[in-house]
């Protein structure tokens, strides 16, 4: 079923990605909560770290709904274009660096987003190899698996 590849997708993808921004983020003394404040910021601005775990419950929140938009986006493009599936690692790596790109040149400069958006740097390298291991690779073989092809 086509809608439990987009759930599991999604959550799965969603939670790769931020299990690695928590570990990344810690490694350079940033708190979880700071981190899912950060990624609230795209809707408040510098307002969202004054809002404690209600603006980090929005952050958190906000990455699990893009992850499944992007589950069932691909879902979609899966279900016109079925040869998706039947690369799942080539697919998931391809729309891991597709999501990427979306977040870093569309999403985060039309948000409240208060911070420069980096492309260059060793963050956004490891950022963009969660985005396609992590992320994108789950959602792809969520979808194989639940709606479609399972041949090799």
């Amino acid at each position: 079923m086509k809608a439990k590849g987009i759930l599991f997708g999604g959550l799965s993808g969603g939670l790769g990605d931020l299990l690695f921004a928590i570990a990344w983020a810690g490694i350079n003394g940033m708190p979880p909560q700071k981190l899912l404040q950060v990624i609230a910021s795209g809707w408040f601005g510098r307002a969202a770290f004054d809002g404690g775990w209600s603006t980090a419950a929005v952050g958190f929140a906000s990455h699990f709904g893009i992850a499944l938009v992007v589950a069932a986006l691909f879902s979609a493009l899966a279900t016109r274009m079925p040869r998706l599936l039947e690369r799942p690692l080539l697919s998931g790596i391809a729309l891991g660096v597709a999501t990427f790109l979306a977040m870093r040149l569309i999403v985060l400069p039309l948000s409240s987003f208060p911070f420069p958006v980096k492309m260059f740097t060793a963050g956004a390298g490891l950022d963009l190899l969660s985005h396609m291991f992590l992320f994108g690779t789950p959602i792809a073989f969520a979808r194989r698996y639940f709606g479609g092809s399972r041949s090799a």
